[in-house]
C-alpha cells in the first residue's frame, strides 16, 4: 500500500495518530473532522496515499462516494442537526486542500449555520469562449 510517512492521514490509517473513526473497510476510513464546520463533519479518506483525485483509482473514488452517501443518510437519521449535506473535495492547495491526501468532506448543514462558499466570479463567458475551453479540455482528456 502506498503511504507517505509525513502525511497525517497516512498516520491515522496506520494507527499512529488518533482519530474518531465512524466507519472503515479495506479501501477507506471515515472519521470525525477535528476542525469541523458543523457538528458531525466527517472525512472519507482512501487508505492508500494519493495527493490528488486524478491518481485515486476509479473504483476507490467511486467507493468513497458511496460511503459519503451512506454517511449522509446516517447523519440525517441521527440526532445530529442535519437539514442538508454538502460533499466537498478540495483538489490541490489552490482549491483549499489543507492535507495533501485526497479526502471527501461530508458536512451536515442547517439553515442559518453561517457556512458559505463565496467567490468573485469572472465575467460571464460567451458561448464561443465556452466552446474553446471545452475543446481544450476534451483534447487534454484524450491524450
Amino acid at each position: 500500500m502506498d503511504t507517505d510517512p509525513n502525511c497525517i492521514f497516512c498516520k491515522i490509517v496506520a494507527g499512529e495518530l488518533p482519530a474518531t473513526v465512524v466507519a472503515e473497510d479495506e479501501a477507506t476510513i471515515s472519521f470525525m473532522d477535528i476542525n469541523p464546520l458543523n457538528e458531525g463533519h466527517l472525512l472519507v479518506v482512501p487508505r492508500e496515499h494519493h495527493e490528488f483525485i486524478a491518481t485515486v483509482p476509479g473504483t476507490v473514488l467511486s467507493h468513497m462516494t458511496l460511503i459519503a452517501q451512506w454517511l449522509a443518510a446516517a447523519l440525517r437519521a441521527s440526532p445530529v442537526r442535519t437539514e442538508g449535506v454538502n460533499l466537498y473535495l478540495a483538489d490541490g492547495s489552490a482549491a483549499g486542500q489543507e492535507v495533501p491526501h485526497a479526502h471527501l468532506h461530508v458536512i451536515p448543514r442547517f439553515n442559518g449555520d453561517g457556512f458559505r462558499i463565496r467567490a468573485k466570479r469572472p465575467p460571464t463567458p460567451t458561448r464561443q469562449q465556452l466552446e474553446e475551453t471545452a475543446s481544450q479540455i476534451r483534447t487534454a482528456a484524450t491524450d
